[in-house]
């Protein structure tokens, strides 16, 4: 027996069959190709290398001479993650890295500093290196506050104590800022495959929400979801966030689940997702419209509500400032809403080699007006952020105050020292209407 699940795919299915090539053809043209695996492993491994000679330049600037990290497989530090080369995966055996500023006994050695063992000789061996460039100051990721800079496991922190000792424990210092900077600071050749990576998430959601997927009293809010995560893999991404869509309602709150909803005329649509490629994700929220029949645009209160949501993108993006903190930032922000009578709230965070990348952030959802530690932060220039908020705005053919939700990603600007965003923003909904073309099914089954 077929339930509605089954039964949603098969009509949708049908559907797309029954589009005329010329359709088809269109859609899959418009998409951006990525590089090729292999070649994206070049391209990030370049990207590595130069990151990675940033490094003498950062442990002078926060006062270190060394930087330790260990771990081992399926125990990695969270740097780790941002250290590796593109064809590596978990760290292998125990895996130690000794960075330092290249002075000294180690001036021209290799940086880092690398053992991979698992007999244990690799303490030894350490010790000797250390003995001989006599660092004053090891920063290790020991961090309570920061996960960036708080990967080593306490395990891996005993096993350091005891085989290298009370001489060299003494000397080791947590820098929380270190690691946060180092994985926060983008370049400017990651730019360009973040544009295409934005590129390839635009059209996702154009062709995701339109007539060609969505079958009004059918198609359910999970149906959708699916539909997202199948179409990733033949665009070959993935993704670090599971595509969250949701019919919005007064009740909607952003959280880290869509709706089960089946979707109906009249509907306003959310979508809460992010693509994963070339060691970047991306981090996305817009709204759609399902029209309801003989409408051929959405009702004046939903443009009006996203306008607002606008104006508060605006709003933040003219308030940011490298130099400023996350909640500085956020405070003059809900001042300038206040003037402007605008309610809605503001939670927007670094992005780059994590969906929720090291830096700032500026609000939480359970934290509107200050952040402790994280909103204390300071924003680095070259960074990449998510500028994501919502707007209330009451919607009179639903006597319903609706949550107006939208993200977009912004980069860095140095000629003009401000975030832009990537892409552009949001600012038509998308409007889901009924096929032009009845289609005549023939299905086998």
């Amino acid at each position: 027996m077929l339930n509605l699940y089954n039964w949603s795919w098969l009509l949708l299915s049908c559907n797309l069959l029954l589009l005329p090539t010329s359709t088809w053809a269109e859609t899959d043209t418009l998409y951006k190709s990525l590089p090729s695996l292999r070649e994206q492993a070049r391209i990030r491994d370049t990207w590595l290398k130069e990151r990675i000679s940033r490094i003498p330049s950062l442990l002078k600037k926060y006062g270190v001479d060394a930087w330790l990290m260990s771990q081992r497989e399926h125990a990695e530090d969270t740097i780790w993650w941002s250290i590796k080369n593109a064809t590596d995966y978990d760290a292998h055996r125990r895996t130690v890295l000794l960075f330092h500023t290249n002075e000294s006994t180690l001036e021209g050695k290799p940086n880092p500093i690398k053992w991979v063992d698992n007999t244990g000789q690799v303490w030894p061996e350490l010790l000797q290196v250390l003995e001989d460039f006599d660092p004053r100051c090891i920063a290790i990721n020991v961090d309570q506050n920061i996960a960036f800079a708080g990967g080593l496991h306490v395990g891996e922190h005993k096993v350091i104590a005891k085989e290298l000792g009370q001489q060299w424990i003494q000397r080791m210092v947590n820098v929380p800022l270190l690691g946060n900077e180092y994985v926060t600071t983008k370049l400017d050749s990651q730019l360009k495959y973040y544009r295409d990576m934005q590129d390839i998430v635009w059209l996702m959601m154009e062709e995701g929400f339109s007539h060609r997927n969505i079958l009004p009293g059918v198609t359910t809010t999970e149906d959708l979801s699916w539909w997202f995560r199948e179409k990733m893999l033949i665009l070959n991404v993935t993704t670090w966030n599971h595509p969250r869509i949701s019919v919005l309602t007064e009740e909607s709150f952003p959280g880290w689940s869509g709706t089960e909803d089946v979707i109906q005329e009249g509907d306003l649509l959310h979508i809460d997702w992010g693509i994963t490629a070339m060691g970047m994700n991306t981090d996305t929220q817009h709204m759609a419209y399902v029209l309801r029949a003989g409408e051929t645009d959405a009702p004046v209160s939903l443009i009006q509500g996203l306008k607002k949501a606008n104006r508060m993108q605006d709003i933040h993006l003219e308030t940011m400032r490298a130099g400023m903190t996350g909640n500085e930032v956020l405070e003059k922000c809900l001042a300038q809403m206040k003037i402007e009578g605008i309610e809605g709230q503001i939670y927007s965070h670094p992005i780059g080699d994590w969906g929720h990348d090291a830096g700032a952030v500026i609000g939480f959802t359970n934290l509107p007006e200050h952040v402790p530690v994280l909103g204390e932060l300071i924003i680095l220039p070259d960074t990449y952020y998510s500028i994501e908020l919502y707007a209330y705005h009451f919607v009179p053919e639903r006597n319903e105050t609706i949550r107006f939700r939208i993200e977009e990603n912004a980069y860095w600007d140095r000629d003009t020292e401000r975030w832009k965003f990537v892409k552009g923003r949001q600012e038509k909904l998308y409007l889901i209407h009924e096929p032009r073309e009845a289609p005549v099914l023939k299905v086998q089954l």
